[in-house]
Formats: C-alpha cells, sequence, structure tokens
C-alpha cells in the first residue's frame, strides 16, 4: 500500500553512440587537469625549491624553522642541522624542518 511496485523495463538494445560516452567522460578529464594545475604541480615546484634550499645549506647561513625559531647554523650534516639561537646555546634539528633561509645580517643579536 505504501510502496509501490517496482517493474523491470524493457532493455534497451545497443544502440548506443559513442560519442555520448566520451561527453560523459569530458567533465572528469576537464576536473583532473583542474586538479593537476591548481594542487599537484605547484606542490611540486614548492617540494623542488624546499629540496634546493636544503642542499645549498651551509654554515653561518641565517635560517628559520617550521615552528619560527630563528638562528644561525653552526653545523650541517647528512639529516641534521645544528642551530645556534642564542650564544652558547645550539638546538638541533633535522633538515626538513628548516623552513627559510633568511638574508644576512637579520640576526644582529647572536
Amino acid at each position: 500500500m505504501l510502496i509501490s511496485n517496482a517493474y523491470a523495463q524493457a532493455a534497451a538494445g545497443a544502440a548506443q553512440d559513442p560519442m555520448s560516452n566520451l561527453t560523459g567522460m569530458l567533465p572528469m578529464v576537464f576536473m583532473f587537469v583542474v586538479l593537476y594545475f591548481m594542487m599537484i604541480r605547484p606542490q611540486m615546484k614548492r617540494s623542488k625549491e624546499h629540496k634546493a634550499l636544503l642542499e645549498g645549506l651551509q654554515k653561518n647561513d641565517e635560517v628559520m624553522t617550521q615552528a619560527g625559531i630563528v638562528g644561525k647554523v653552526t653545523q650541517v650534516g647528512d639529516n641534521y642541522v645544528h642551530v645556534e639561537v642564542a650564544p652558547n646555546t645550539q638546538l638541533t634539528f633535522q633538515k626538513q624542518a628548516i623552513a627559510a633561509v633568511l638574508p644576512k645580517g637579520t640576526l644582529k643579536s647572536i
């Protein structure tokens, strides 16, 4: 009474237009292209720039970490960097934690 009966429909033959399949896929292809240019490509570019920044890291560079701590690099290893944040105070960071290299002379108190 409250639920209506569901009847099967007759099969529609195999006379489908091949262009309808292509036009059905077009929005999905368009969304992938937009996603690539808006998200994937810029992220790859940022990743490449960050890798180049870490490879060019040298002693006496003034850096800022991802946590916002600033200091001068005293020692660079393969995976770790020692940063002097105050006189006679050194912190050890993973290289990936370095967010930016600051211009020379930014830190005058260290």
